[in-house]
């Protein structure tokens, strides 16, 4: 099956580019026909699950008489292998009385990890805790690779102001790269893993296919534990390759009434991966195709507005979708009518099934739509202005938004129903500090990678030419200063999770769209160009783990 889906997909590849500055559909109507594995299998492995779940349980209700390295490593292998939403409260349990008894006299390798997971989960403890172990020179120094290790990963959640991991993070960087081509097989993975990605910024499905294969290789490896591991996953990719049935056959029926094709870039895959990368959860099916849905058009509507219409265009078909009303259609330019009714049903239809859950904020899906079609409106006005905004700063002021951050965290609340209370999607709407940060990272980071591609194109200018003006640099300089701020951001994510008082639930949904932006925009702007991701893709849709 997987050999017959790598043709059709290679077919698919060979398609000429519909426009120039995008490449076509990597996948086309595949998921239409790609059954990864038969309904009985589906069934099997699930009830097979279900009694491995059981038996987990079973062993995280004796790992609190573990001592405590037993017990660190026990949540962070669950939480590598994809299993720990399964055990949510166990979990938190576990971590609370570990916070409680957090003042031991550890080793510098449990210490280290014992910060990682307890930071990682919302526990406000202390970076004094690696005081002790400075030299002379106020230096900690180890030349244990998995110690260095360690250390790196629990650095990755510091705050601003955390000078002790500061300079942690430095030594065990620069030792890690030294040392890293020497390490055995599977330390060398990790470690190489960890210097592209550090473990708290990873995505989780991404983390997840890759640790099940490292951990299959450890000699020390819990059986149950492994296979449990890869029927979850499996169960999981069937899951999306079913949501990614049914929103083939819409973004089939859409794209081809509302000619999308002529402007817009083809991925609506993607864009399920993307939403993917934020609510990967089973329970969370409708919250990926819903956001999916609207992300596209709001995708659509970016191509739209900086490819294809005029200013004059995209000010009539703004002022449409405000008005919000099939008759002012005939507003609309002529080859615009039918994507504005396009957009109309389908955010009707989302509203119809928000409604029949009882969902009380289904009314305000509409505003997504509305909010992005206006900022992307306003910036074509600034480009035909040529404005240019003076500092970086100012810049993120105007274009930060338009990223779509807070939309997607605002939707993705209304989307889980009542997870979600009325007081979560209005702090949310708020745009807090969590969110901008999570805005920041995107727009540098989409910034940084499109420079290139961009650099020629009629758009408003990028930070990265904002950054070389502001600060008198070489691109080269702005780049690593635009860095610079998206590490300050990713410390804001850290402390706004310790500080704020939303449930974790929610910050947690914050902080996976931040590793979602790390990754597309890691390389290169993998949502693009996202042959780039394709392997990834593959190896999350297509190709079940034996």
């Amino acid at each position: 099956m997987a050999t017959e889906a790598k043709i059709q997909i290679h077919q698919a590849q060979q398609i000429e580019d519909v426009h120039p500055k995008f490449h076509s559909s990597l996948w086309g109507d595949f998921f239409l026909h790609h059954v990864p594995c038969p309904p009985v299998q589906y069934l099997m492995m699930k009830d097979k699950v279900e009694i491995m779940k059981e038996e987990v349980k079973k062993m995280l209700l004796d790992v609190d008489s573990f001592d405590l390295s037993d017990k660190l490593e026990c949540i962070d292998t669950l939480e590598r292998l994809g299993l720990d939403y399964h055990y949510t409260k166990e979990i938190d349990k576990l971590m609370c009385n570990i916070f409680k008894a957090s003042d031991q006299d550890l080793d510098l390798p449990t210490t280290s990890h014992l910060f990682y997971l307890l930071r990682k989960h919302g526990y406000h403890i202390s970076s004094d805790v690696f005081l002790k172990f400075r030299d002379d020179k106020g230096n900690i120094v180890t030349d244990d690779a998995r110690c260095l290790l360690l250390m790196y990963e629990a650095a990755h959640l510091r705050v601003k102001g955390e000078e002790i991991l500061d300079n942690i993070l430095i030594f065990t960087k620069s030792q890690l790269q030294c040392i890293v081509d020497d390490l055995e097989p599977q330390l060398k993975e990790e470690v190489k893993y960890a210097l592209e990605t550090p473990l708290f910024r990873r995505l989780k499905r991404v983390q997840t296919r890759q640790y099940i294969s490292i951990y299959e290789k450890n000699t020390a490896h819990n059986n149950m534990l492994l296979e449990f591991s890869k029927l979850d996953f499996n169960i999981l990719l069937t899951l999306y390759c079913e949501e990614l049935k049914d929103l083939t056959l819409w973004w089939t029926e859409f794209q081809t009434q509302a000619n999308t094709s002529i402007y817009a870039r083809d991925r609506m895959v993607e864009m399920h991966f993307w939403m993917m990368g934020v609510f990967f959860e089973p329970q969370y099916s409708y919250s990926r195709k819903m956001l999916t849905q609207l992300f596209m058009i709001v995708s659509i509507l970016d191509d739209l507005y900086d490819n294809h219409c005029t200013t004059e265009e995209g000010n009539v078909f703004t002022a449409a979708l405000e008005r919000w009303d099939e008759e002012a259609v005939e507003q609309c330019p002529t080859y615009l009518r039918t994507l504005y009714v396009n957009i109309l049903t389908t955010v009707k239809a989302i509203e119809e099934w928000l409604n029949l859950q009882n969902n009380k904020h289904a009314k305000l899906v509409k505003r997504l739509i509305i909010d992005m079609a206006k900022c992307y409106n306003a910036e074509t006005e600034w480009r035909d202005k040529k404005y240019v905004p003076a500092t970086v700063d100012e810049h993120l002021k105007i274009s930060a938004r338009s990223s779509g951050c807070m939309h997607l965290v605002s939707q993705g609340f209304i989307s889980m129903g009542d997870v979600a209370t009325s007081e979560a999607i209005k702090w949310a709407s708020t745009y807090p500090k969590i969110i901008q940060a999570v805005c920041i990272i995107a727009r540098l980071a989409n910034d940084i990678m499109s420079y290139k591609r961009e650099e020629t194109s009629q758009n408003m200018v990028s930070t990265v030419k904002t950054c070389a003006k502001e600060y008198g640099t070489t691109v080269a300089q702005a780049i690593e200063k635009l860095r610079e701020l998206i590490e300050e951001a990713w410390m804001d994510i850290t402390e706004e999770c310790l500080r704020q008082q939303q449930p974790k639930v929610l910050l947690e949904r914050v902080a996976n769209l931040a590793r979602t932006m790390d990754f597309l925009y890691k390389d290169v702007d993998g949502y693009t160009d996202s042959r780039s991701i394709k392997g990834i893709l593959d190896s999350l849709y297509v190709d079940l783990i034996n």
